[in-house]
């Protein structure tokens, strides 16, 4: 399966919000990323900045585990999803 950049888009908005409520893993987006709680709310129509949120919750199988389940999404989507998105096409060095 493959996204468009629309609904890549659509999936990280979820992911997102998701965050959002995530009273243990927001402080740790923040201060990895530098961002404030304010920054998320301007920056959530930047395809850029969902693609960079998509890089942190892979970071964590348990993290996509979570979201994944609480969103009724396949375990493959978050990175499915952040290959749609700026920077995320896969490199192939051979």
């Amino acid at each position: 399966m493959q996204f468009s950049a629309d609904q890549a888009e659509v999936i990280a908005l979820r992911a997102l919000t998701w965050l959002m409520s995530n009273d243990e893993l927001l402080p740790v987006f923040m201060g990895t990323t530098g961002a404030a709680e304010a920054d998320l709310r301007a920056n959530a129509a930047d395809p850029e900045f969902l693609g960079s949120l998509l890089d942190f919750l892979t970071m964590d199988d348990a993290w996509v585990v979570q979201f994944c389940d609480q969103a009724g999404l396949s375990y493959e989507v978050p990175m499915m999803a952040r290959m749609a998105l700026p920077g995320g096409a896969q490199v192939h060095w051979t």
